[in-house]
């Protein structure tokens, strides 16, 4: 705890050891973004395999991916990334975006992940102040940033993530980090029931599935990290802005209706805002309802 203290009594050096983590943490994330589905589908296809009672012949064989094995490689030559090549952001710009072996052109959007972790946890640090829990903020944080990437990627939203992120609100709130125990419990439950009951909803109406179970659980995460006060808001401007999205994609890009569009990163992006600027959210909120 000491070396907390000393960090909140050192703006600068608080700012600078939040850049410096999160740029690490950025790094991570990109890591967690390509191969958390890879090794979801691992696990389910497994599943399957002992479901309808395989035989090892029978079995799949292939290399088993986790968060750090095997090593980062090249996806054009196979050259393994060394230390010097993997330093955030750095290391993209001394390369000049391309492979030191190959020259094959790196996808920018790994170090745009690493440079938005660092400037969302700045941010955050800014917002809430040099505090113990805008430092539990982060992890929040950092957690939307995967989840974001990986919904755009994928249209999922890992419950390895989703899960973990709401129990770990209930039981900070539970000591009051954001905000109080009733309002996170009551927050978790709304949040889940009430995208939940859309779904049903949706589903009795069309027949067709609108979104998917993930959604739920997210929502439930930020009702236990926020509080049920601001759930209303999330809701709200995460719907307005899948709409603007949706609806532009429908026009400019000639996104068919039957296409779906991933809803997690406008969750993420809501609770975000709400996590900067919860208290004048909710402010506004309530004195719109007249409460």
């Amino acid at each position: 705890m000491q070396f907390f203290d000393v960090l909140l009594a050192t703006p600068w050096l608080l700012y600078l050891a939040v850049i410096f983590v999160s740029l690490c943490i950025g790094s991570f994330l990109n890591v967690v973004i390509l191969r958390l589905p890879k090794m979801m589908q691992q696990e389910w296809r497994c599943q399957c395999e002992e479901f309808l009672e395989l035989t090892d012949g029978q079995r799949e064989e292939d290399d088993r991916v986790t968060l750090s094995s095997p090593a980062s490689t090249c996806p054009s030559c196979g050259h393994r990334i060394r230390a010097w090549e993997n330093v955030p952001v750095i290391s993209f710009l001394l390369l000049r975006g391309k492979c030191a072996a190959c020259k094959t052109r790196i996808s920018p959007r790994y170090p745009i992940v690493e440079a938005f972790t660092a400037v969302f946890s700045v941010v955050t640090v800014a917002v809430l102040g040099p505090t113990e829990s805008a430092l539990w903020a982060l992890l929040l944080v950092w957690s939307l940033v995967a989840l974001t990437m990986i919904d755009f990627d994928t249209q999922l939203l890992p419950d390895s993530i989703t899960l973990p992120l709401m129990w770990l609100g209930l039981v900070l709130n539970y000591f009051g980090v954001l905000t109080d125990f009733h309002s996170a419990f009551w927050g978790a439950v709304a949040g889940y029931l009430s995208l939940w009951s859309v779904y049903w909803l949706f589903k009795l109406v069309t027949g067709k599935e609108g979104m998917g179970h993930g959604d739920f659980k997210l929502l439930a995460a930020l009702g236990a990290w926020l509080g049920w006060q601001l759930l209303p808001a999330v809701i709200l401007l995460s719907s307005l802005v899948g709409a603007v999205v949706g609806i532009s994609l429908m026009v400019f890009r000639k996104h068919g209706r039957e296409v779906p569009i991933p809803f997690g990163p406008y969750l993420a992006a809501a609770g975000l805002l709400c996590v900067w600027f919860g208290p004048e959210i909710q402010a506004w909120w309530f004195g719109f309802l007249g409460v």
